[in-house]
């Protein structure tokens, strides 16, 4: 007699996941409690620290806790991943934040595809630093969407999207792990349903443009003071951790022969100060307990703390004690 008892448990779909960095973690997690996990796909192992030695990446570290398989492909060569994976006979594959693009031969593998879950709310942030984009953008809110791999870069369609504010002074390392535990469990509500769930929406039909969110670089870190406070104020924070805001100190100012000093700012706001009449962006109005007090284009930016090259993060105010800003001083004019 065929049991019919609705009651019973919905069997779990055969799964693999892809990922590499702390930001996979929770997504590994959701997959191993809603699907039967087969098998981890994470980066190699990198030198790293002072000692350069060997680190694994936090999806292996994760999965080798939980008894799971794990292989670490040094290259993702046409066909050779996909024969890789068929041993695990996937039904569905997770992908976040792997790190390399995958071929057509991958994402066609399983019955139900590759589903990703990207750090934006598609189509706005595709690419490779869509976190510090939103950040650096002064956008007041992103997410996480739920998106059936393509080919194309991030243009696959949409399953789910869940938003959530980012706030005035939060930076993009805080972000990041916010959007890490949000899309573990927007994850896991999604697979706990999965397949009885809605079609994906193609992106077209989604609110808004595209956008792409390209990689950053260090020389991207440069303040302009010349721009508003707010824009100031968010490029700090979404700079922080990486590559961090920085501006140039000229070498009679900070003391150095011929060079200019490279100060790293990091934390902050609006400052309480007022900006006098005539004063120009970059100018150094003062420091106190709270941090120091810089004129962006229209009015005065709060920056937490600093560091000089070779030296320890520190308030403004130490700094100054041995590095004291001239009076009307401004930051930025120097070559470095």
């Amino acid at each position: 007699m065929t049991n019919t008892d609705e009651s019973s448990p919905k069997r779990k779909l055969r799964a693999v996941f892809m990922g590499s960095p702390d930001f996979a973690v929770p997504s590994l997690h959701a997959v191993h409690q809603h699907c039967d996990l087969r098998l981890v796909v994470s980066q190699p192992d990198r030198p790293a620290g002072r000692g350069r030695k060997l680190k694994p990446p936090a999806v292996k570290v994760a999965a080798e806790a939980l008894g799971v398989p794990v292989v670490q492909p040094t290259k993702v060569r046409k066909g050779r991943l996909a024969a890789l994976l068929q041993d695990a006979d996937p039904e569905i594959i997770v992908v976040t934040a792997y790190g390399r693009i995958l071929g057509r031969d991958v994402l066609e593998l399983p019955k139900y595809g590759c589903v990703n879950v990207h750090a934006s709310l598609l189509p706005r942030w595709r690419g490779a630093a869509p976190i510090q984009r939103a950040v650096l953008s002064g956008d007041a809110e992103t997410g996480v969407a739920i998106m059936k791999m393509d080919i194309g870069c991030d243009t696959g369609p949409v399953y789910r999207l869940a938003s959530t504010p980012i706030g005035a002074e939060e930076t993009s390392g805080a972000l990041f792990e916010r959007l890490a535990s949000f899309g573990g469990d927007v994850l896991g509500e999604f697979l706990a349903a999965f397949p009885d769930v809605p079609p994906p929406q193609d992106q077209a039909e989604l609110d808004g443009e595209p956008v792409h969110a390209a990689k950053l670089d260090k020389a991207e870190g440069e303040v302009d003071w010349s721009t508003s406070q707010r824009r100031v104020i968010d490029h700090i924070r979404g700079m922080d951790p990486w590559p961090c805001a920085w501006t140039k100190r000229s070498p009679d100012e900070g003391k150095a022969e011929g060079k200019a000093v490279i100060l790293k700012l990091t934390g902050g706001g609006a400052s309480d100060w007022s900006r006098p009449e005539g004063a120009s962006p970059g100018q150094v109005l003062g420091v106190d307990d709270q941090g120091m007090h810089v004129c962006a284009g229209d009015g005065v930016v709060r920056v937490a703390t600093v560091q000089a090259p070779g030296k320890r993060r520190m308030a403004p105010r130490d700094y100054a004690a041995g590095q004291p800003f001239a009076e009307g001083e401004r930051l930025g004019l120097a070559d470095a």
